[in-house]
């Protein structure tokens, strides 16, 4: 009886590790959104993976927003009006992610939490359903997210 092996690949990106005046870590990587750079938060704790409503206008135009049926919890609030559209192509490293249907959630107050602080706006967060598809594994001695795929 044969046996077939299934070769995974991997993608190792580096991120940049920023200190949150003194109270912890937030992890901030690059990856393009239809082949523009975009700045993301990776984080372990959230869900599902968002991106700002409004910053999301310099990534795809022309989106045509739907509301989704169900509101979004977390970032501070327990009902969060959130919406849906398409996003053609994710990148991170060699990792391509095509034709997503993405949420999007006003992360305003993220930003500018961000900004008093003086640390640059972010587009979105990564959250446990890519990081958990994707079996990733962050290295923080060497700021290094690796993702299989």
């Amino acid at each position: 009886m044969p046996f077939y092996f299934l070769i995974m690949k991997r993608t190792t990106v580096t991120f940049d590790l920023l200190s949150i005046e003194g109270d912890g870590f937030h992890l901030l990587v690059e990856v393009l959104l239809n082949g523009k750079s975009s700045l993301m938060l990776i984080d372990t704790g959230a869900s599902r993976t968002v991106f700002d409503r409004e910053r999301i206008t310099h990534f795809i135009p022309d989106a045509v927003l739907t509301p989704a049926d169900k509101k979004s919890t977390g970032l501070g609030t327990d009902s969060m009006q959130s919406h849906l559209v398409m996003l053609e192509l994710f990148e991170i490293g060699e990792l391509s992610l095509q034709n997503m249907e993405i949420v999007l959630l006003d992360l305003v107050h993220v930003n500018q939490s961000y900004e008093k602080i003086g640390l640059m706006a972010i587009d979105g967060v990564i959250g446990s359903d890519i990081l958990a598809e994707h079996k990733a594994v962050i290295d923080y001695e060497k700021k290094q997210l690796s993702l299989s795929f």
